[in-house]
């Protein structure tokens, strides 16, 4: 039995729990899942402001995607560092900071009046910010606290970007419509102080620090030797990580193919998705909804490919997940934008909006080991730099050209060439793991 000393306050929770049969695992998944859904509104949120902010600033489509760019760039060359901050300062702390960030760079955003304002407060603060809680703090979450059904875990606390999406984006669709987007940040504001509370009251770091054992495990689990005491040392560690890991020929290939779910979904689809049915004379609230829809099948999608992750060959998954995403944004530029027509390409799109994200997070533990979530960290990094590149060019094809259709059909060849890529990789003969840290 672990002989660590339990406070009265960390003991007083976990017995109050396991009372009634919930191992406290669950409850800090639960913390997780709400701050993971609240940023994951704060990111969609761009996605109902472009025609608002060019209407009363008159920036055009691509200077805005510009800043919301920025937001995804940072959202995702943050994780790295992100998981070296958790492993250095704890979950709670990360989480309780970048929920403070977030909320500084939206109550900023109320008084901004120049381009650079909106850049820097909806891109620079808000991407710091959502960066800290990117899917990083839920892989570490999931390998920290679960033995078993971590598989299952991932898949949930990744589904909470689509129940982000499901909650926030039509609620605040209605309030922009309504009161004006000012009303609907106000309301992410007020969720993100809910969220904040939470993690204050009730996320801790490790189960060794209530002495408890993962889920699903007979014995705790030790704390692993301290991370690097320097800031130096501490801010280097993703790096040497991403050093070692890329000299595997499996990073890369995760690395590449998520790029493309990047600029397949949070770029191209969360962020232009609404100004597109726009175009087509689809009121705002209305293409909120259908995002709604996509977010309802991407959240039974998500977490039935977290168990399908712990049963099959990953590769196989995000072949059939990137191949079917593929398919249905090269079929939406021959839609008619109808409402029977745009529900068959929110159902199948939908169904795979973040499933590959189960399998690649179960790829990169299976070959990196102890490391993990520092080298998930730099693979995240792919995703939002996709993403960054299909938002800004989205907007630069809707400025130049008058439609956003070429991008939607670029994303879906991307998608088909990444299902091809990644089902050609080859199972090493030895895991390829990340040389643990001195």
């Amino acid at each position: 039995m672990s002989q660590i000393a339990i406070s009265a306050e960390n003991s007083a929770l976990p017995r109050f729990f396991a009372r009634r049969g919930i191992h406290y695992g669950w409850v800090v998944a639960a913390v997780t899942f709400l701050t993971m859904l609240v940023t994951a509104g704060a990111v969609g949120a761009p996605g109902v402001l472009i025609g608002p902010l060019h209407q009363e600033f008159g920036w055009s489509t691509a200077e805005i995607s510009s800043a919301f760019a920025i937001r995804l760039v940072l959202f995702g060359l943050i994780g790295p560092f992100a998981a070296a901050f958790m492993n250095r300062f704890g979950v709670r702390r990360v989480a309780a900071v970048a929920l403070t960030l977030i909320a500084a760079g939206v109550l900023g955003s109320f008084a901004m009046t120049t381009l650079w304002q909106l850049m820097l407060f909806l891109g620079v603060v808000v991407g710091f910010g959502t960066g800290l809680t990117a899917m990083v703090l839920g892989a570490t979450v999931a390998t920290r606290w679960f033995s078993a059904r971590r598989g299952l875990v991932i898949g949930l606390l990744t589904a909470s970007t689509a129940t982000g999406q499901l909650v926030f984006l039509p609620l605040l669709a209605s309030l922009t419509e309504t009161l004006g987007w000012r009303s609907a940040l106000a309301f992410v504001l007020g969720m993100l102080l809910l969220a904040a509370v939470a993690v204050l009251v009730l996320m801790r770091d490790r189960p060794s620090d209530l002495g408890l054992a993962p889920y699903g495990a007979t014995l705790p689990v030790a704390a692993p030797p301290a991370a690097p005491a320097t800031l130096g040392a501490m801010l280097a560690s993703p790096l040497v990580a991403l050093k070692d890991a890329s000299r595997s020929g499996i990073f890369w290939a995760l690395f590449g193919t998520f790029f493309v779910c990047g600029a397949s979904t949070n770029g191209l689809v969360q962020t232009h998705f609404v100004s597109l049915c726009g175009d087509f004379g689809m009121a705002p609230v209305a293409a909120a909804g259908m995002l709604a829809v996509i977010g309802i099948f991407d959240f039974a999608g998500t977490v039935g490919s977290g168990w399908l992750s712990d049963r099959f060959d990953s590769r196989k998954l995000l072949f059939w997940y990137y191949g079917l995403r593929g398919l249905s944004l090269i079929y939406l530029p021959f839609t008619s934008f109808s409402f029977y027509e745009l529900s068959i390409f929110a159902v199948f799109y939908g169904l795979d909006w973040v499933a590959t994200v189960p399998p690649t997070v179960k790829l990169a533990a299976d070959r990196f080991g102890e490391r993990a979530n520092l080298v998930f960290g730099w693979i995240f990094a792919g995703h939002q730099l996709g993403a960054a590149t299909a938002a800004w060019g989205a907007g630069f094809s809707r400025t130049v050209y008058a439609s956003y259709l070429p991008a939607f059909f670029i994303a879906g060849v991307l998608c088909l060439i990444a299902a091809l890529a990644i089902v050609s990789v080859r199972e090493p003969r030895e895991r390829e793991l990340v040389p643990a840290a001195a």
